[in-house]
């Protein structure tokens, strides 16, 4: 195994893997901005180095200079964690070159995944459904043409990248020049590259994820799905596994068709093939994340395996230690994402000093966190600060004690989104498992408007019937008993 690893990242997702490191006797390495002097990541690691000024551009997206760094320290390996440079193929090259291990998948595989239209093309030679849709590289002329054949609704996507960017969905022709150009500015000025490409619009789906692992032998198993539907400008927002919508042989037949995808491509190490999934149960292959996800934390409650540790595993060329058949769930998990950012106000970032902080405890609750009091939250980065995850024997215990967790969170100095993953919990579509990706953009609205509680033993009555009776979704039905609102316990609301 390494002696010692850098992390070429930041925040929470920084400190969960140098706790990995250290859990394995390996020395770490962090880097640094001038934004992240005091940060969470630096204090743990054995080292750390500063690699430039506050913009990601001129820090964590120099390759030369975390190269260097690692060069300096000595590091034998380097995890990229995810965002920044974790799925770009020059970066992992450019490691490899520097006779380092780059903890992660081969260059080749993140370069035919990583590109869309590659990534389509792949797995339509290995028999996996994919959506309808064009060709890359098309002039606006001939996918107009397209269009067309396809049929309206459609979505426009950039073939580079993700997060949304450069995607539109198009319902009547004559919006369809207006969204091209559109689509085109934005994924130019995110990716360097305005290609773009049509897909066939599948109304309402359900965004469902396979975590995979493969290693350098030609083994690859899946670890089941993870329900990601709870999306807002097709940013994940809170994730679950397993999911309400998806029995046992549609994990199967889902779980195959990923494993069959990342075969296609040669692939090793942690990734996430991406699903959207209709109302018929038909599912179609969406993308794939050469990576580790944000959400790896409800899989690893549910199956025990730690996703990351087997990726160090994997880099230094051990066989997977599990034959498909031994892949176990147990219970439910469920995690929200913690943004510096206000709810009330259309999410707008929310930067400045964290000035308390009390993250919840108890038996089955984890936080992955990248704050602490004092710490002052830069608005140069990604806004989530923190993730709180919870496991339960059945999705009524995950929900409930997430409700309880999400009450004990206190971060004060800065608004959050605690107050929004509050209303989510009571809200009766997300109990009954009754949404999809289209939840919060039509059916859902925050607001302070005062909600009733649950009732503690109606919750507990409700929890126990769904139990027996085996179902996966459930209803925590709402009394006027208590009078005090959720969204005023939490330190988030706070203006």
């Amino acid at each position: 195994m390494f002696k010692k690893v850098l992390v070429a990242n930041r925040g929470e997702i920084a400190v969960r893997i140098l706790r990995a490191c250290e859990e394995r006797g390996m020395e770490t390495v962090a880097v640094y901005s001038d934004a992240d002097r005091n940060a969470l990541h630096v204090r743990y690691a054995d080292e750390a180095y500063r690699i430039g000024p506050a913009p990601s551009a001129e820090s964590y997206l120099r390759i030369e200079k975390i190269i260097d760094v690692a060069k300096k320290a000595g590091a034998d390996a380097i995890h990229p964690g995810y965002g920044f440079l974790a799925e770009n193929d020059d970066f992992a090259q450019a490691v490899i070159d520097a006779g380092i291990v780059f903890i992660g998948p081969s260059p080749e595989s993140m370069r035919l995944m990583g590109d869309k239209i590659s990534a389509r093309n792949t797995v339509i030679a290995a028999g996996v459904p994919v959506v309808p849709g064009t060709a890359a590289g098309l002039r606006d002329e001939e996918i107009q043409a397209e269009a067309a054949a396809i049929g309206f609704p459609v979505l426009i996507k950039a073939s580079a990248g993700g997060g949304g960017k450069g995607m539109r969905v198009v319902r009547t022709p004559a919006d369809l020049v207006s969204s091209l150009g559109a689509a085109r500015r934005e994924a130019k000025n995110a990716f360097g590259d305005d290609t773009v490409y049509l897909e066939k619009l599948i109304e309402r789906p359900r965004h469902i994820e396979i975590q995979i692992l493969g290693d350098k032998h030609g083994n690859v198993i899946h670890l089941g799905e993870r329900e990601c539907s709870i999306q807002r400008r097709h940013q994940k927002l809170i994730e679950e596994a397993p999911s309400v919508a998806v029995n046992a042989d549609l994990r199967a037949r889902m779980g195959d068709v990923a494993v069959k995808a990342a075969q296609a491509v040669g692939y090793y190490s942690a990734g996430t093939m991406e699903f959207l999934l209709d109302q018929s149960g038909s599912f179609y292959f969406l993308e794939m994340n050469t990576r580790l996800q944000v959400e790896h934390p409800v899989t690893e409650l549910v199956t025990g395996v730690d996703i990351v540790k087997e990726m160090m595993a994997i880099a230094d060329g051990r066989r997977l230690r599990w034959k498909q058949e031994e892949i176990k769930h147990k219970g439910w998990a469920i995690e929200c994402r913690i943004t510096a950012e206000d709810p009330i106000n259309n999410f707008m970032p929310s930067g400045g000093v964290i000035t308390t902080l009390q993250e919840p405890t108890g038996p089955s609750v984890r936080v992955e966190s990248g704050i602490y009091e004092g710490f002052e939250v830069s608005l140069f980065y990604d806004p989530m600060i923190a993730k709180l995850i919870v496991w339960g024997e059945n999705r009524a215990e995950a929900l409930l004690r997430m409700r309880r967790a999400l009450n004990e969170y206190r971060i004060g100095g800065i608004k959050t989104s605690i107050p929004f993953h509050q209303q989510i919990m009571n809200s009766t579509q997300f109990m009954w498992g009754t949404f999809d990706t289209n939840f919060l953009q039509d059916r859902f609205s925050v607001s302070l408007i005062e909600r009733p509680e649950m009732e503690l033993s109606a919750a507990i009555a409700a929890a126990l019937v769904t139990h027996g009776k085996g179902q996966q979704a459930t209803v925590l039905s709402p009394t006027a008993a208590q009078a005090g609102s959720s969204w005023k316990r939490g330190a988030g609301w706070k203006r």
